[in-house]
């Protein structure tokens, strides 16, 4: 067991000290990583020496993306509730695809299920599934879909597949996340195959323009655009399914825990109408990688498409995770979310999103002060900046990632460079606004 003790006291040590840490590691650091490059051994190193050099050089190599100055991607950063959850369940790993493989793991499903749906005022019998992250969360609620609204046209794709079936109309925003293509491609109907609705300045579907179309159809809306955080119109998208018997899906990775604020209200308003909902866990709810949750209004739709049959299978009455997913055996990630939902609590996740939207608002009436232009309407959690051009907005995202203080990360916005600030984590707080934004100043101005 030495080993393992010096491997946790390594972690706490790593832990303790993320915040002393560039943001990036160094070159020396990424020179280290040439400790790993070595023959595999003919007779093992062990496991002491094995464990010393993972910290040795991993430790230095890694990004502190779980600080309070990390402001890429919308990565969370794993809340100690979530850590310490996670090394209590990699130390039963537990295969949670069946109540008989893991009673806690089952249990702790059907708890998280229900306090989820209650915190996100989502429509109760709502199943939740949990999956590698929201591109596998999104293929899941899709491949539902998919199936139900072809079976309301008399086809079973689970027997009969997709030739022959027939035609399924997909509605896309103009401004949809990438990870919805590339789930529209997984399940069969195409990233191209679409019908795509234009989107306003802040990338919001314009309900306004969706298409007059009949048959089955699917519409995938978005709650928190990629770039500005903007939610489509929920209310007028549903009016518009609701004519046409349509489903309605929402690619929400980060946006769906607006709905666990209730100062979001204006902005998640008809969110609740969808038929399925795609997120992360390890975003807002800073529980570790890999996390997606998936919800189905119907979980029946999610039965009908991953059912698993096999003579060695028991049947159960409980909930069996393997048939309502893609995948069968799967690690317990409901166990993470619960101990982070319990530390919490209801009040714990709403101040989580308002006191990341306080500090995204607090970086960009600073950085607006000073003359720098925010390019978004900050509504949620995500600030735009752009210079005058963008050679110079280039060069600024370039110095904030080589200075090591903060990072942000480079994207595309209506047609020009920008540099996204994206405030997720936990230990980040309005408190960190001046500091962050007065980073960027500094480096603007050189």
């Amino acid at each position: 067991m030495d080993p393992l003790r010096d491997a946790l006291d390594a972690a706490l040590a790593y832990v303790g000290a993320i915040e002393d840490r560039p943001v990036l590691p160094g070159a020396d650091a990424l020179a280290g990583l040439a400790a790993f490059d070595e023959p595999l051994p003919v007779d093992g190193a062990g496991v002491a020496d094995t464990l010393r050099l993972l910290d040795a050089a991993g430790s230095p190599a890694t990004v502190a993306s779980t600080g309070s100055r990390y402001f890429g991607f919308v990565t969370g950063g794993t809340h100690p509730a979530a850590l310490g959850a996670s090394w209590l369940a990699d130390a039963w790993d537990q295969n949670a695809a069946l109540p008989v493989m893991s009673p806690v793991a089952a249990r702790l499903h059907d708890v998280t299920r229900r306090w989820l749906v209650e915190l996100l005022g989502l429509p109760d019998p709502t199943g939740v599934v949990f999956t590698t992250g929201a591109t596998v969360a999104n293929a899941t609620c899709l491949a539902a879909a998919r199936d139900a609204l072809l079976a309301r046209a008399g086809w079973d794709v689970q027997a009969d597949g997709l030739f022959g079936a027939p035609p399924l109309t997909v509605v896309v925003g103009a401004h949809r996340h990438s990870t919805v293509s590339k789930s529209l491609g997984l399940v069969g109907l195409g990233r191209d195959r679409v019908h795509v609705v234009p989107a306003d300045d802040q990338g919001r579907m314009r309900a306004d323009r969706l298409p007059e179309v009949t048959g089955p159809v699917l519409v995938c809306a978005q709650a928190g655009e990629v770039n500005s955080g903007a939610f489509d119109p929920f209310a007028e998208i549903a009016e518009w399914a609701a004519a046409r018997e349509a489903w309605v899906h929402v690619d929400a990775a980060f946006g769906l825990w607006a709905m666990a604020d209730p100062s979001r209200a204006d902005l998640v308003a008809g969110l609740d109408r969808a038929d399925s909902w795609a997120t992360d866990g390890h975003k807002w709810l800073n529980v570790t990688y890999d996390c997606g949750i998936a919800f189905v209004r119907e979980p029946a739709a999610l039965r009908r498409t991953f059912t698993a049959v096999a003579g060695y299978l028991p049947g159960d009455d409980a909930f069996e995770a393997m048939h309502h997913t893609p995948q069968s055996s799967q690690r317990a990630r409901q166990v993470e979310v619960w101990a982070v939902l319990r530390a919490l609590g209801r009040t714990g996740v709403a101040e989580l999103v308002q006191r990341s939207c306080d500090t995204a608002r607090g970086i960009a009436d600073r950085l607006r002060a000073a003359g720098i232009a925010v390019v978004n309407d900050v509504v949620l959690n995500q600030v735009l900046v752009r210079l005058d051009d963008a050679a110079a907005t280039d060069a600024l995202v370039a110095a904030v990632q080589g200075d090591g203080r903060i990072w942000c990360g480079a994207t595309q916005w209506q047609g020009a460079p920008a540099m996204r600030i994206s405030v997720s984590s936990w230990r980040t707080s309005p408190d960190d606004a001046a500091e962050v934004a007065d980073v960027i100043i500094e480096l603007a101005r050189r």
